[in-house]
């Protein structure tokens, strides 16, 4: 995948202890080198040791020398701000432990921290303390953060937020769109507590005007010169991130990009491409081909999966293909298909993954109308492993449904087809073309993504509980009416049908699990997987105690036995009263 940023920066840096003994500050920019600087970005880091806290400088060295690799350490698939605040939430709470070993509370791992992460065409900022980062864009000078402090004085203030300082960590984050000619200024207060904002404002315009890098590093130095002129009597430090360029905006450049690949030729068995002899086709349909194919060096079979060349020039199209590989790659788990990481070049674009011998989910229903419960939830137990192994990756898979999931001989079930998978790391990176919405399959879809709305991990739960309830009683929990919601208000008319009404072996309160994980709102679902399958297999009170439904919808075959029972009698009575009373003549 041509993840390829033409983000281009100048920067430069300067740190120095001042008129003190030692420097408790402590600087470090980061600019990787691709994919890197597309899937992660790159970071600038300033962090400022409490000098009332005995362990400062080693508190602001850890905060800058772990974030900036720590961060970079972090899944590509996850969002900057996930990215950044596990690693603020791990880094803080190191800093806290450390600081309780000692009892004299002022020789704790004390620090004030601040972020900026430039990904895309977005500014992302991490803030806590008084360190600052400031902004300059077409003549307005900005502070983009806000000072964690509480004045006693006119001249004596004290933090009330920093890094280590307390096990609970409140960083402030925002996030700002970046445009070519930016300028950011990261300082500490040695610098901006001793040059007005005037001055300040003056020294980094000329910032804007310089044409090389080492331009940059002499406004720093020129920052630090006119602070210790007016008595600083702090740490000095600061950076200077200029955005010279960025990526591109021209929809042609980007889809040259994609890929050098061309598609694939028209395969048929018994072909060889690339040393992979064409067995059968497997699949085929509008967006794709998928065919099982024998590596002719090692005799091992596998799965090859190519674009359909009804999309050759459809850039969304290209991406979201190159996408499943991507995403394949980095999931492991034994419930999702593995994606084969070739040791030889490609001729063409396609991708290949484990070849799985065995039905999937749809065709085992249609052998097995009516299984057992226990058996039910073992393969939903392993649908959910394989959809939280993605979700792990800050990935949503968006288009789960009985034919994508395969069942082994063994029983494994695994999760297939990546072609819908919302990235959230990848979603952050902007792209002149529009991309290519997935929709999923109607049946099985969330209300929010029938009508474009945001997905979230409560839309892939909502589509495993409708396949359990599927599974369970051959039923839609909807009816077919359902798929051709077109707005809210078409869903909230529908009434979910209990899943005991069609299988009388269901209990009530696993049916009030489903009926939960399958509301309408996502806010009204379950918060997570782990909640849901707890209370199918545990039977919660509180679904006991509200269904209160008459016996006819809760064991309608229970009903019609008690009634024939009723009429029976009845019968038979009626029968003795006409005997009794001289019913022959």
């Amino acid at each position: 995948m041509h993840l390829n940023s033409s983000i281009k920066v100048s920067t430069a840096q300067f740190s120095d202890k001042g008129v003190k003994p030692q420097n408790e500050d402590c600087i470090g920019i980061r600019v990787p080198e691709q994919p890197a600087l597309t899937v992660k970005g790159l970071a600038a880091v300033i962090a400022d040791g409490v000098s009332s806290a005995e362990a400062g400088k080693e508190a602001s060295e850890t905060c800058v020398k772990n974030f900036l690799y720590d961060y970079f350490s972090t899944p590509d698939s996850w969002s900057v701000q996930t990215s950044a605040q596990k690693v603020l939430t791990a880094l803080n709470r190191w800093l806290y432990g450390q600081g309780q070993q000692y009892l004299d509370a002022h020789r704790g791992y004390i620090s004030t921290l601040s972020v900026l992460v430039i990904k895309s065409c977005v500014a992302h900022i991490f803030h806590i303390g008084d360190s600052r980062i400031y902004r300059l864009r077409e003549g307005q000078f900005e502070q983009l953060t806000r000072d964690h402090c509480a004045f006693v004085s006119s001249d004596k203030a004290y933090l009330t937020r920093a890094m280590g300082m307390d096990l609970r960590l409140d960083v402030d984050y925002r996030s700002e769109p970046v445009e070519a000619g930016d300028l950011y200024l990261t300082t500490t207060d040695g610098i901006h507590d001793f040059i007005d904002r005037r001055e300040l404002e003056a020294i980094v315009r000329s910032a804007q005007q310089a044409n090389e890098g080492d331009n940059l590093q002499g406004i720093c130095e020129r920052l630090a010169e006119v602070a210790l002129s007016k008595g600083s009597d702090d740490n000095i430090s600061c950076q200077l991130i200029r955005i010279d360029e960025l990526p591109d905006a021209n929809a042609d450049d980007v889809y040259h990009k994609l890929s050098d690949l061309p598609f694939p030729p028209f395969l048929e068995a018994g072909m060889i491409l690339d040393g992979y002899r064409i067995i059968r086709e497997i699949h085929a349909s509008s967006r794709s081909q998928l065919y099982l194919v024998e590596d002719v060096a090692s005799g091992t079979r596998l799965a090859m999966k190519t674009p359909s060349v009804n999309f050759e020039d459809d850039p969304a199209y290209i991406e979201r293909f190159i996408l499943e590989e991507w995403v394949g790659k980095r999931v492991d788990s034994e419930h999702v298909v593995k994606v084969v990481v070739q040791d030889r070049p490609r001729s063409c674009l396609y991708y290949l993954c484990e070849f799985v011998d065995g039905q999937t989910l749809a065709d085992w229903m249609r052998d097995n109308p009516r299984p057992d419960i226990k058996t039910a939830i073992a393969i939903l137990n392993q649908v959910v492993k394989g959809v939280r192994a993605l979700h792990r990756k800050e990935t949503l898979h968006q288009d789960l449904k009985p034919d994508n999931l395969v069942m082994t001989s063994e029983g494994v079930v695994k999760l297939i087809d990546f072609g819908s998978c919302l990235v959230a790391g990848l979603a952050e990176i902007d792209t002149p073309f529009e991309r290519d919405m997935a929709l999923g399959t109607a049946t099985y879809s969330a209300p929010e993504q029938h009508l474009r709305r945001k997905s979230t991990v409560q839309s892939d739960l909502f589509s495993v509980a409708v396949i359990f309830y599927e599974m369970l009683t051959g039923r839609l929990p909807y009816g077919d009416a359902y798929e051709k919601g077109k707005s809210m208000q078409d869903f909230s008319r529908l009434t979910y049908q209990h899943a005991y009404q069609f299988n009388p072996m269901l209990p009530v309160w696993m049916d009030g699990a489903l009926r939960k994980a399958l509301q309408m709102s996502p806010e009204l679902r379950y918060d997570s997987f782990s909640e849901f399958v707890f209370d199918l297999e545990h039977p919660n009170k509180a679904f006991m105690q509200t269904v209160r439904q008459p016996l006819l919808e809760r064991n309608p075959i229970r009903f019609w036995q008690i009634t024939s029972a009723l009429l029976l009698v009845a019968e038979a009575v009626t029968l003795w009263a006409w005997l009794g009373h001289g019913g022959v003549s």
